[in-house]
This record gives C-alpha cells, sequence and structure tokens, in this order.
C-alpha cells in the first residue's frame, strides 16, 4: 500500500504517539471541543511524520467523508427510530414489560444476552443506536445504575462484532486463511458465553461504583416524564441518577439532550393519545434486525446469483434495513399512538439537530484513523511482526492488537493481521485455522481509545468525559480481547 509519506520506523512511531497525545491533552486539558482536537491531533501527527500539507487534508477528508457516509447515517437513521420509540411511548412499554419481568440483580445478565442475540447480526455502531435508548431508560427507572446495564450491553455487542461471523472482519479472515466457517462459527460462540459474562455483568458490578453516570445524560432523554407519563415506573429513592459530578472537562463535545424535538416545526406535545403497544414497539426495533439477519444467513447458504440472496443482499444491507424501520415506526409507533403526519415529522425532524455534534467527532475520528493508515504506521507494526518466532495463535492476536491500538480500526486490524499470518496457515489443521480466525478477531478489540469512532460514539451516548470512557468503555474493550484470547488459548489445547 503507498503512503504519504517516506519516514522511517521511529519517526512514525513518534508521530503516532504525538497525534494521539495531541488530541487527550486538548480535550482532557485545553478542555477544546472533541471535533477541533482531532482535527489539530491529525495536522500533528502528518507534520511529525513528514508527509505533505496538502495530502494530510486529502487523507483526513476522506476518512472523514467515507464514516459519515457509513456510520452517520445509521446514526441518524437509528436516532429517528429512538426518537419515534421514545415519543410514543413504545419505550415506555418495553422498559415497564422488562422491569415487571427481570429482577433487579438479573438485569444486567438480561441486558447482556439481549445485546448478544441482536448483536449476531448487527455492525456494533447499528446494535448501540438501537439498544441504548433502551439501556438508558431501564437505567433512569431503576435502582441497577447505568453502567451495570450499560457495560453489559456494550459487552454483548462487542463481542460478537470481533468473534462470530458474518460480521465483516471474521468473514474476511475466514476467506484469508481459508478456514472453516462452521468450525469459527462454533468456537466463536463458545468463546463468547464466558467473555460476555466476565465483560459484561462481572465488570460491570466492579467499575459502576467507581464511574458514577446519571442515567439522563448523553444523546437520550426520558422524554416521558416531561410529557407526564403517568403509567411510567417510577424512579426509586435510592437512584443514582443524581449522583454524577458536574464535568470539568472533556465534556465539550456532549451532544444537549433533546428538549421535544424541532421547536420550529410543532409545539409541545402532550402525552400520546395511546400507547402503540408492546409488540408493535418490539417488532419495529427488531425489523432491521430480522433483514440483517437474513441478509447475513443468505450469504452464508445460498449461492452467488440467487435471486432470493440478491433480494435479501439488498434489504439487509445497514441503511436499507433501518431506513424500512424507520418507515415502520413512522406508521407503528407513530400513526398508532395517535400522531398525525405534521407531529410524526416533528418527532423525526427533531431527530437530527442533537446528533450534529456526535456526527462531527466520529466523523472526524474516522479522518484521524484514516491518516494514521495513510501515514504507515499499521505497515510497521505488520513489517516488524511478520518475522518473529512466535506462536501462530499469539503472533496473530499481537499484530491485531498493534494495528488496532494504532489505527482504532477493528476491521482493518482483522484484515492486515489474517494477511500477515496466512503464510503460517498453510501448516495448521482445520480447527487450529479457526482459532487463528478468533485470535486475531479478539486482538482487533484490544484498547479502544481517541482514534476509533466507537469510542467517541460511546463517550456522546451515555454522556461520559473522556477519562469515564477510558476507565469504562477502553478497559472493557481490553477485558474482551484478553478474555476472548484465553478462551482461545484454551480450546487449542483440547482440539
Amino acid at each position: 500500500m503507498s503512503t504519504i509519506t517516506d519516514a522511517g520506523t521511529g519517526q512514525l512511531v513518534l508521530a503516532a504517539v504525538l497525534g494521539i497525545a495531541a488530541v487527550i491533552l486538548l480535550i482532557a486539558w485545553a478542555k477544546w471541543h472533541p471535533f477541533l482536537a482531532l482535527i489539530a491531533g491529525t495536522g500533528v501527527l502528518g507534520m511529525v511524520a513528514g508527509a505533505d500539507p496538502a495530502k494530510i487534508v486529502t487523507s483526513f477528508t476522506a476518512g472523514l467523508g467515507s464514516t459519515a457516509g457509513s456510520v452517520g447515517v445509521l446514526i441518524a437513521l437509528g436516532s429517528m427510530i429512538g426518537a419515534l420509540l421514545a415519543d410514543s411511548g413504545g419505550a415506555d412499554g418495553i422498559v415497564r414489560r422488562i422491569v415487571a419481568g427481570v429482577g433487579g440483580a438479573a438485569l444486567p445478565w438480561a441486558m447482556a444476552g439481549v445485546a448478544a442475540l441482536i448483536g449476531l447480526p448487527l455492525f456494533f455502531e447499528v446494535g448501540v443506536v438501537l439498544l441504548v435508548p433502551i439501556v438508558l431508560l431501564v437505567a433512569r427507572r431503576t435502582d441497577v445504575g447505568l453502567l451495570r446495564i450499560g457495560i453489559p450491553a456494550l459487552a454483548g455487542l462487542s463481542v460478537l462484532h470481533g468473534l462470530v461471523p458474518p460480521h465483516p472482519g471474521p468473514l474476511v479472515a475466514i476467506d484469508s486463511l481459508h478456514a472453516d466457517l462452521g468450525l469459527t462459527l462454533m468456537f466463536g460462540l463458545i468463546c463468547a458465553i464466558p467473555t460476555v459474562i466476565v465483560a459484561g455483568p462481572v465488570f460491570g458490578n466492579f467499575i459502576a461504583p467507581r464511574v458514577p453516570l446519571a442515567a439522563g445524560g448523553g444523546l437520550v432523554a426520558d422524554r416521558s416524564e416531561r410529557a407526564g407519563d403517568a403509567g411510567a415506573v417510577p424512579e426509586p429513592a435510592g437512584s443514582d441518577a443524581g449522583a454524577v459530578p458536574e464535568r470539568a472537562g472533556g465534556d465539550a463535545g456532549a451532544v444537549p439532550e433533546r428538549v421535544g424535538g424541532d421547536a420550529d416545526m410543532a409545539p409541545e406535545r402532550a402525552a400520546p393519545r395511546r400507547d402503540p403497544g408492546f409488540w408493535p414497539a418490539v417488532l419495529t426495533v427488531l425489523l432491521p434486525i430480522v433483514l440483517m439477519l437474513a441478509r447475513g444467513v443468505a450469504e452464508i447458504t445460498l449461492a452467488e446469483g440467487d435471486g432470493a440472496r440478491d433480494v435479501l443482499e439488498v434489504l439487509g444491507q445497514p441503511v436499507v434495513a433501518l431506513l424500512f424501520g424507520v418507515l415502520l415506526a413512522m406508521w407503528s409507533l407513530g400513526h398508532r399512538s395517535g400522531f398525525d403526519r405534521r407531529e410524526t415529522s416533528a418527532v423525526v425532524g427533531g431527530a437530527l439537530p442533537p446528533i450534529a455534534g456526535i456526527l462531527l467527532i466520529v466523523a472526524a475520528g474516522g479522518g484521524f484513523k484514516q491518516v494514521l493508515v495513510d501515514t504507515g504506521v499499521g505497515e510497521v507494526i505488520a513489517d516488524a511482526a511478520k518475522d518473529a518466532n512466535i506462536n501462530a495463535l499469539l503472533l496473530g492476536f499481537l499484530v491485531a492488537v498493534g494495528i488496532r491500538v494504532a489505527t482504532g480500526s477493528a476491521t482493518v486490524a482483522t484484515i492486515t493481521a489474517a494477511g500477515i499470518v496466512a503464510p503460517l496457515a498453510a501448516g495448521l489443521d482445520r480447527p487450529e485455522v479457526s482459532l487463528l480466525v478468533l485470535a486475531i478477531g479478539a486482538g482487533s478489540l484490544f484498547f479502544s481509545h481517541v482514534n476509533d469512532a466507537g469510542f467517541w460514539l460511546v463517550k456522546e451516548y451515555f454522556g461520559m468525559t473522556v477519562g469515564q470512557t477510558v476507565k469504562t468503555w477502553s478497559v472493557l474493550e481490553t477485558i474482551i480481547s484478553v478474555v476472548g484470547f484465553a478462551c482461545v488459548l484454551l480450546l487449542s489445547l483440547l482440539v
């Protein structure tokens, strides 16, 4: 791959370190908005690497546009579904059913299981925008705590994203290493169960008392309380909703809470005239998931060129699936709860202004990552590890870890590491090749930080500072990586 600089290894490593340090310092110390800090950090990275300024700008804007055009669209569509779910009372119905059916101590385990289930067909970002609104509402209505519920949900989504096909990273690694898809899927699910348990409910219970958060922060507001929803589950007196201290810094990029949709389009609405019902709300949320799952199954089971596969591949594209979800939500949630067309349009339109900040931050994170890739930082790590005389599983894991930390992309780390260790796979038997795929997948999840769009997505949705996000999300990803790899090593002793 051609790069935008001819710098040596030492200079590239220094450039990456200084670029990441600049982003952290500008946000945490100088109190810059993360969008501006990421732009400045990109400039530091590129200039220290000796790249031409024009090429730095081109690389950054390419990464920014690519991220905004993929993740950004998904966030926007998911936010529309979430707004309709909240304003119609559908989210309240789901919350009441969950709270009534599952006891307080069991909620984190239930949330981990639900997240892992829907994480099978979902990209991580899609799962976050669909699941986090419900997580925040459940936390606000119970005394379990935001992180005790949120951490298991994030763990379930992330583990499936890195270890189990049909996610893109594992599928590409399977193809590159010529691994058996069935064996990889089976081993991936075996490793996913203990990994979700340790990184989800266990870690969530440990970290929650140490990082107090308000359940009402971030992108999702509890609209039902402002609307006077008399049927909502009351917030217990012992809730931690008010426990979070005022953030001194790092929250400059926080997205403001929605306050009733687009004020210019419609006045503040009263409570919905009708409850849309539990199952219409659930089925509306599940429609995009079902479409994407159908696409994954079709790609695995149907031959290329098959008519049914072609149709499902289109319907199961995340953008298409979420668009159908929005259209269904406009009827099943908006119309069924008594909104007229103008009110429904106000809710949909009101979902967009609050996410402008997070879209810019996530997009800038994509630009920062692209400059890291284009300057050749990933190649430096790959070249240094290629000739190492170590176990194939450990080599694949370490290469993926290095590229993940340098570029922030789990998929890039998986693809690059698979290409590096592909020659080693020829000498392994079928089970070992499948385990090599999982070792790479585990390494690709290691320590998400400021160059990862997922880091900013989680930060903004949960209303955390940069420091709080490192203590929770970054550590969570590291636990997933290490526990997942440990499970791979244990399986290697048995197969």
